[in-house]
Order: C-alpha cells, then structure tokens, then sequence
C-alpha cells in the first residue's frame, strides 16, 4: 500500500524522486522519506505527515545531490507512523537502505535470530528486519544482489523492494514478490516505482517484475534474473497515458475530477463492445468460447470495498437479465470459507489496481480449485490481469482519489454488458437487447445531466456537514447503491454512515433516527417505487432529514422530503450508474466543506496491497 521510487541516471536525482513520490502520496502519507549517495556516503532523510513536510526538511542542493536515489510514502503496517519508523530502513553499518511494500510475515523470528549475530534495530518494523538480513548475507556473498537473493530465501511474506548500498553506488536492486514494482527505461537513465503513475512523466516504456524477479538497474542497462539465477527476457510494455490524466486541471481536487469524467469513461467503457447488429455485447477479452459461457451455471464476483458494490450490483443485473445464480463475495473471507466451485462455476475477480490482495489470493484459490477466473480491472499490466485466464479492462483511466468514483461506474457498465452477453445466450430477444444497449448509450449524457445539479447538491451537503450519523437507504439494485453512498460518506467525511435496504430499517436501525439524522433515500420509479414510498412515509413521521433520490417529474416525494436531487428515467438495471452519481457529490462536498483532505483521507491507501 506504501509508494516506492527510484532512479539512477546522470541527473541529479532526489528532485525526480521527491515529485515521483508526490504522484504517490495518494498509496500512503503517514511519512516519507528518501535515501541518496552523496560524495560518496549515504544520506538519509526522514518525515512523519505528508511529502511537503520531507521536501521543506531537506537541505541546499549541494549538500545533498547525487545520481542515484530512492523514495519512499508510508502507509503504516509494523510500528506507528513516526521518523523511526519511516522508510528508507538501513542497517546496522548505516551502508545499505532500502524502501519496502509488503508485509514479511516471519519477521519476529528473523529480528531474534539476527539480534543473537549482534544486530541491533532502532525501529518497530518489519522492514528494517530486511535491512539486517542483507548485511549478514553481505559477509558471505560476492554482490550485493546475491546478498539479496539469499536473504529474501530466509523470508515469508510479501515485497516490493528496493535496496541501495553505500558500497555499490552505480546499482539498484529491485524485487518483486506479491507487490508491484515497475522498471521504467529511459535515455542513459532508469527509474523506480510501484506505480506507473510516479515515472510516466518521464518515460513510457515500462517493464513489470513479475514475482520472484530481481533487477539489478545500472545506469545503462539492467538485468533481470530469477531466484534461482536463471536470467529473464524483459517484456517491455509501452504505457498509453496522457500526462493531464494525472493532473488536477481546473478541479480542486481529483475525487470532483474524477466524478465529472463519468460521461466519459462510461462512454469508454462501453465503446466497440456493443453488437447492434445481435443486440448483444463484444467482450471479447474473456478467453470463453459461446459454448464454454453457455454451460455456466453459476457465477462468483469477488471483490473489495466499492468494487464489492460493483459486484453486488452486478449480481441484481445477471440474475434477473441471464436467470443465472450468482454469489457476490468479499474476497478477504473467499479463499478462507473453502468456497463450492466446479467445472460449471465463473469466477470474476474485480479490482481497480489489479493489485489488491485479497482479490488476488481469491484469484489463486479459484484457480487452484479449478475454476475459470476473468478479472475486470482498470490497469493494464496489473497481477490480476497478467495471472487470470482473461477478463475486461475498464479504461477508466488514472484515478488518483483514495475514495474511487469512476472506476466504479465502469466497473459496473463491464457487468452490465456481462449480464446483455449472458442474457442474450439465454433467455431474451434481439429486440430486448437492443433496448438495453441503446439505453446503455443514452447514460452518458444522463450523467451530464445530473452534474449539472452540482451547485444544488453542494447546498444540501452545507445543511449536513455537522451531523454525527447518516443512513441510507435503497431497494432491489439499488440497495447496493445506498452501501456505495454510506461507504463514500465515511471515507472521506469521517460521519458514521449505514446503508440498508429500506424494508430493514423497521429491524433495528429506525431506532437511530431522531430530527438530527440525514436519511438518504433511493426512491426512483421502478417496481419497487410504491414500496420505498411507505418507507419515505416511515421515515418523515420521525422527523428524520429526508435526503431523497428521485426520478425527474416525480412531483410526490417533494412534499414529503426535505431535499430532492433528480435524476433522469432510465431502466431499472441501469439505474445504479445514474443514482450514485448524486451520492459521491454530496459525499465530496461533506468533506470538502469540513476542510478535509478529500484525496487523501486519513487511515486510507488507494491500492491495498497487503491483507
């Protein structure tokens, strides 16, 4: 979940790793810190907060320049977030640093073991275990990336890792093992990082480790090799991004950028996967023959967080549009419930990183017991793409935002266009599946609309900036909605927020309401509408603050809500993209109107790279 840099080149190097690890923060602030060889010796530098605080704490630039440097942002695991704690982590000599993503799971036993050799640590981390281990290895070893070989033997756990020496200062070492890691070329120069995000300002030709690689990067060259010595061929990808997708622009923060890029990457997520000709859908990246798909009787979707959402949604889209079962999962409790999977059950894992872990672990215990497992991620390159047997890119483009907005309403127009394929393979006309796709067109300039309440929306979140608790409330597919917009709210707000479906609220949570509380209501025109209007009633005859979701005409629900956002009619199946979009704005202007850091809200990492 930490952010990593490095570079080596003939430029002066801490400038670069600084404003590549500013294009990290988002993977983790609660320190910083950078490692470089200057004149000779190395110089380490070390903040808690965030990298504004490491950059003022740096000295003049000729007291600390040099061409080779690492970086690091950390989001704490092992020890509280301090400058002891702070990464780069060095060894006992003060010679060796290294900057570290991951979570070595034996690092207890290593600590007592390496103390008994007489080396003493000055932090609570399992990352400074590593450190120690290297220089013990360093007595036996000829190089330094045989020492790190042989110590990384020694280690369970995860890593993304990058070790720099004072004594081999024309080399970095990188490893790859459950946490990415990416070698960016360039001219005479390479870079770094955890995230392509960090270098492709300077280079677009990247290089993915893969597990158990080590890279020795040299100003002119590097070398890929296995853990058993073996060497590798580099796959060389080329990274297609424009730069402005990693810049704020005109918005204050990513998170409202974000939000108001939905037209298009809704509109990408769907562009050349639609077959008018067959009212059907192209995904094509699934690897599955029509026959393979037709024998499927069930479907997993695991997933974590808002993609969990997703999946919860698309479990409503599949079930009533293809009549097949599907099981939502969160992947953290997937792989330890020993799931029911045979020859006639589809896995999809869902993640926006293609990195997060639990999902990956899911991935591999589908796999082992199996089962065909598609991944639906937004990053090309990513675990989950390189090891499922195929899947669909969302193309939503960078998100920077801790708290995913886009991602999320591509994540859920992909499931979408799954439940069109299936439908059509089963149980419903041409005809039909043209009415979808066609409405599926149409929401792009649906959400348009609903950006266009912005203002308005703004307005009702200064009325409930102050509260202490929300609730929220949805039916049918869009319970999963009222769960997304609950999520958003805690994320970036810090106010409690519950979601429900609406006919739970007389179990339990009615209790909670009083004339202080918001309720947010999902109550558009579909066949639940009479329904959720009991509930509505329910809820104002306590006084509650009645926030509602409405359909665009529906007169009613004004006289019995305190405030109304609209939205445009659409299919029932369809509507999920529409209702959440009002939702992340009234969450992202709670929090902007506390003076909150919407991008980076506290406690949180973007890409949750550890279990």
């Amino acid at each position: 979940m930490c952010g990593i840099v490095g570079y080596i080149g003939s430029r002066n190097a801490l400038p670069i790793a600084v404003e590549a690890l500013k294009r990290l923060e988002y993977r983790g602030y609660d320190s910083s810190g950078c490692a470089l060889i200057h004149a000779g010796e190395l110089q380490i530098y070390k903040k808690t907060g965030k990298i504004v605080e490491l950059e003022r704490s740096l000295p003049e630039p000729n007291k600390c320049s040099g061409t080779v440097a690492i970086a690091h942002t950390r989001w704490a695991t092992h020890g509280e977030p301090n400058e002891r704690n702070a990464h780069p982590q060095v060894d006992c000599s003060g010679t060796i640093a290294i900057v570290h993503n991951g979570i070595i799971e034996n690092f207890k036993l290593l600590k007592q073991q390496l103390e008994k050799l007489g080396h003493e640590y000055v932090s609570d981390t399992d990352t400074e275990v590593l450190a120690h281990l290297i220089e013990q290895f360093q007595t036996t070893e000829p190089s330094l990336e045989d020492a790190v070989r042989e110590a990384l033997k020694k280690v369970e756990g995860t890593y993304g890792l990058v070790v720099l020496s004072q004594n081999d200062p024309d080399k970095l070492i990188a490893v790859r093992k459950g946490s990415p890691l990416i070698i960016g070329i360039g001219d005479h120069e390479h870079f770094l990082a955890s995230d392509v995000s960090a270098i492709v300002i300077h280079t677009k030709q990247v290089i993915y480790l893969q597990d158990d690689e080590i890279c020795v990067v040299r100003r002119d060259n590097f070398e890929i090799t296995n853990m058993q010595r073996e060497s590798v061929e580099p796959q060389v990808s080329l990274v297609d991004w424009d730069i402005s997708a990693i810049e704020k622009g005109e918005y204050k923060h990513f998170m409202l950028k974000e939000i108001f890029e939905q037209p298009i990457t809704v509109d990408n997520a769907f562009r050349g996967r639609i077959d008018e000709h067959n009212g059907s859908s192209r995904l094509g990246g699934m690897n599955l023959r029509p026959t393979e798909l037709r024998k499927i009787r069930r479907i997993h979707l695991i997933a974590c967080g808002t993609s969990y959402h997703a999946a919860l949604i698309g479990k409503y889209m599949i079930e009533d549009m293809a009549r097949i079962p599907v099981h939502a999962e969160y992947a953290s409790e997937y792989r330890y419930r020993s799931p029911i999977i045979d020859e006639e059950t589809l896995v999809f894992v869902i993640s926006q990183s293609g990195e997060t872990a639990d999902t990956l672990a899911a991935l591999r215990e589908a796999q082992a017991k199996g089962a065909p497992v598609l991944g639906i991620t937004n990053v090309v390159g990513s675990t989950i793409a390189r090891e499922s047997n195929g899947g669909s890119y969302i193309h939503a483009g960078s998100e920077i935002g801790v708290a995913s907005t886009k991602a999320f309403t591509s994540q859920v127009t992909i499931l979408f266009l799954l439940a069109v394929l299936l439908g059509r393979q089963r149980n419903f006309s041409t005809t039909l599946g043209l009415d979808y796709i066609r409405e599926l067109q149409q929401i792009p300039a649906k959400i348009e609309r609903i950006l266009q309440q912005n203002e308005h929306i703004r307005g009702i979140a200064a009325s409930i900036k102050d509260c202490q608790n929300a609730l929220y409330l949805g039916r049918g597919i869009n319970f999963p909605v009222g769960l997304e917009g609950a999520l958003k709210l805690k994320e970036i707000s810090y106010i409690h927020a519950e979601g429900y479906p609406a006919a739970e609220m007389k179990h339990g949570p009615i209790a909670l309401i009083d004339e202080a509380m918001p309720v947010v209501v999902i109550a558009t025109q579909d066949p639940l509408y009479e329904k959720v209007q009991t509930n509505l009633q329910e809820v104002r005859s306590r006084k509650a603050r009645l926030i509602t979701i409405a359909t665009e005409g529906d007169a009613e629900v004004r006289n019995l809500s305190e405030h109304v956002i609209y939205i445009p009619q659409t299919m029932q199946n369809l509507q999920p993209l529409l209702t959440v979009i009002p939702l992340q704005l009234l969450a992202y202007h709670v929090a902007d109107l506390k003076g909150l850091d919407v991008d980076q809200p506290r406690n949180l990492a973007k890409s949750v790279t550890v279990e």
